[in-house]
């Protein structure tokens, strides 16, 4: 098999002008050099475009055989096929949404000169601009017949592409292929150019975003943006991004989540507040995991974490409805899943004893919790506390099997010191997780907002930090001093944007971000 992407060990800037480069970038290069001394301009600021590659598609349809348009039509596009010979060139190209069209050169129209330089400055992946009337050709494609006026040329260079477009290759599963995987992710403009899923991932995640937002503004919460940098990260348990800010010369933190300045805003009369922005966590990657993504959190004065749970129903199938027409999403993988109706609700505790085969509470002692784990082969930290060890069993046994969209609830108090006591369930809080195909979506509480129990919270996070715990919270004496102004019973809820895309689409989160971070090679 023989891949033929272009290597890592040719993407050097140096070699753009290096004799030993590529021969098709050298090529090419030479190509932009003569132009420029010809004094034609490979990258004109500007082109009389007077239409598009969609328009053009949509407006002439009707075209009979041979019949063409009464106005010429100046669009542009990538060249994706060049073919012809003699007194006859085709080319086709695509615009920014995959709309390709075909454009017909004949040296009876353009000239033989200005033909033979389209055939000798023009490389596929260039940019061009051509002009003339919409036509059906005699294979009855509708095509474009590039015939020049005389202001506006037949065609013109609108930016010369000095790397060429990858070849195709086949894999060892005998798949054809225009970019490996790595290639894509880490190259995402050419798998926007040569893979149209990448394009509708993009116009997806926009749909998606544009249908929270409206979601959100309909139910009367305000959008506000809270800090990015931090000089106490919170609002989590994770690992943060930490770094030097010279002119104050402190230690800063990129934010974990922007929980404790969302609820500073409830405390200062922001009733319904919610954000959609990035965060960071310096944690591992993975298929789920990116250590930069993008949060949705929303908070609803006088909310319990049931209004979160109806609220994110609501608006995860409106996202459906928005960006696919309807709640029954088709996956990846030609597989249908069904986001429709009410959701089911399971017990944290309830699941977990009957996955173990015996009752397991909030009192189950830590040691018997660490047979449990080590008799399934279960990991856990040495510092874990005893709900996270709960934690760790559920997702092993149950978590990673859930299917249906199903909301885990009543959680460890020791794991959720931002969380309000369950009302009823001695050793619980009132939180849910949201779960889907085998993997966490989204998360909900009834907001902790006693400021002396969420200091001792806090207090018992600080031991757990002495004691080993990387993500264990710090105390924010600001955050507290909020409380202490008085907070209403609140609801609050908090998703990562990416992995919604994951639930709608069946696709890893690296496919979902527009550009994932990536190691350097």
């Amino acid at each position: 098999m023989e891949n033929n992407e272009v290597t890592p060990a040719e993407n050097t800037v140096a070699e753009r002008v290096d004799n030993e480069a590529p021969e098709q970038i050298r090529v090419r290069i030479e190509k932009r050099d003569r132009m420029l001394a010809e004094g034609t301009d490979p990258y004109p600021v500007e082109l009389p475009i007077n239409s598009t590659i969609k328009q053009v598609i949509s407006n002439y349809q009707h075209l009979e055989i041979d019949e063409q348009s009464p106005e010429s039509l100046g669009v542009a596009g990538r060249v994706m096929l060049m073919r012809g010979s003699g007194k006859l060139q085709f080319v086709v190209l695509q615009d920014g949404e995959g709309n390709r069209i075909q454009v017909m050169f004949s040296a009876a129209e353009v000239g033989l000169d200005s033909l033979k330089a389209l055939k000798t400055d023009v490389d596929l992946g260039d940019y061009l601009f051509v002009y003339g009337p919409a036509i059906r050709s005699k294979r009855g494609e509708l095509s474009i017949f590039a015939v020049p006026s005389a202001e506006i040329p037949a065609w013109k260079l609108a930016a010369k592409a000095i790397r060429p477009l990858p070849k195709t290759f086949v894999s060892e599963d005998g798949e054809e292929m225009t970019l490996s995987e790595e290639s894509r992710i880490r190259r995402r403009h050419l798998d926007m150019i040569v893979r149209p899923a990448a394009r509708d991932m993009v116009r997806m995640r926009a749909k998606v975003v544009r249908s929270l937002r409206e979601y959100f503004d309909q139910a009367g919460f305000i959008e506000i943006e809270t800090p990015m940098l931090q000089n106490i990260h919170g609002g989590a348990a994770a690992r943060p991004f930490q770094t030097h800010m010279n002119a104050y010369d402190t230690e800063l933190f990129l934010r974990i989540a922007p929980e404790l300045f969302l609820k500073r805003a409830v405390v200062g009369g922001i009733e319904k507040v919610f954000e959609i922005n990035r965060n960071f966590r310096n944690e591992g990657a993975d298929s789920s995991h990116s250590p930069e993504f993008t949060m949705l959190e929303a908070y609803e004065a006088y909310g319990t974490y049931d209004t979160m749970a109806q609220r994110t129903r609501e608006f995860i199938q409106k996202a459906a409805r928005d960006a696919f027409g309807s709640e029954k999403v088709i996956l990846a993988d030609g597989s249908e899943y069904d986001l429709s109706g009410s959701w089911k609700s399971i017990s944290l505790y309830d699941c977990v004893s009957e996955a173990v085969g015996e009752e397991i509470t909030p009192d189950t002692s830590i040691e018997r919790l660490r047979e449990i784990a080590d008799e399934r082969e279960i990991g856990y930290a040495d510092h874990a506390v005893a709900g996270k060890i709960v934690e760790e069993i559920f997702e092993a046994t149950v978590g990673d099997h859930i299917w249906e969209p199903t909301f885990v609830r009543d959680y460890p108090v020791d794991t959720s010191p931002l969380v309000r006591q369950h009302r009823s369930l001695p050793g619980r809080v009132e939180k849910w997780d949201l779960y889907v195909r085998g993997f966490e979506l989204a998360t909900a509480y009834s907001e902790l907002v006693d400021p002396v129990v969420q200091r001792e919270r806090f207090e018992a996070q600080a031991l757990a930090a002495a004691n080993g715990d990387p993500e264990a919270m710090v105390l924010d004496e600001d955050f507290l001093e909020a409380m202490e102004q008085g907070m209403p019973p609140t609801g609050g809820m908090g998703m990562g944007l990416d992995r919604l895309l994951m639930a709608l689409t069946g696709q890893g989160i690296r496919e979902t971000i527009t550009f994932p971070l990536t190691k350097r090679i």
